[in-house]
């Protein structure tokens, strides 16, 4: 059952817990446990499922040549914390880590995640999930705007993720992806 807390008299909030919104969320539910309150997500634009099937197909083809793992659309939810579980919209586990994965949800956190902005929802991407995402050990972020293709990077150094930029050609090389690397032109 959710805790409830008051901001002022007039204000109540519901605080949700991981056990709570996992027993909440049913298959065809998008949402995401942002620091206790739960979180609906939007529907995409055409480009936004776009870019992620591209992204999807081409993660798959590389998996399927060698590099392993399993990958999850924003149907698996990833629990980082009592407060935070997300289903991102691209989520990568090694193969060191599925045998960690449970049939209801990943208790841990991805070494690769992406997440493509929406409108109603990039402040959430950006904002507290990239900050749980850094710091419950993701190591690879990829943030797409599918809208102005202004894509950006991070990848771990230390505690933090740190941005870094495609080559001279334009290409983004995964740094956990091993031998992963995609033209950013292509990621339209």
């Amino acid at each position: 059952m959710p805790t409830l807390v008051s901001e002022c008299a007039q204000i109540e909030r519901e605080l949700w817990t991981d056990e709570d919104f996992l027993d909440w969320l049913q298959p065809g539910v998008h949402a995401d446990l942002i620091g206790g309150e739960k979180a609906m997500h939007s529907p995409v634009s055409l480009k936004h499922a776009d870019l992620l099937n591209a992204l999807d197909l081409r993660i798959r083809q590389w998996m399927a040549a060698g590099g392993g793992g399993k990958l999850y659309r924003e149907v698996v939810a990833v629990r980082l914390s009592a407060r935070n579980v997300f289903l991102p919209d691209l989520a990568w586990f090694s193969d060191a880590q599925v045998p960690q994965l449970l049939p209801t949800h990943a208790p841990i956190a991805p070494k690769w995640v992406c997440e493509a902005l929406s409108p109603r929802t990039a402040d959430r991407d950006v904002g507290p999930k990239f900050a749980a995402y850094e710091e419950h050990g993701v190591d690879e972020y990829w943030i797409l705007d599918p809208e102005t293709q202004a894509h950006r990077f991070y990848g771990r150094e230390g505690e933090l993720l740190v941005e870094f930029l495609p080559d001279a050609e334009g290409w983004i090389q995964s740094r956990v992806l091993a031998g992963f690397k995609v033209l950013v032109s292509d990621l339209g």
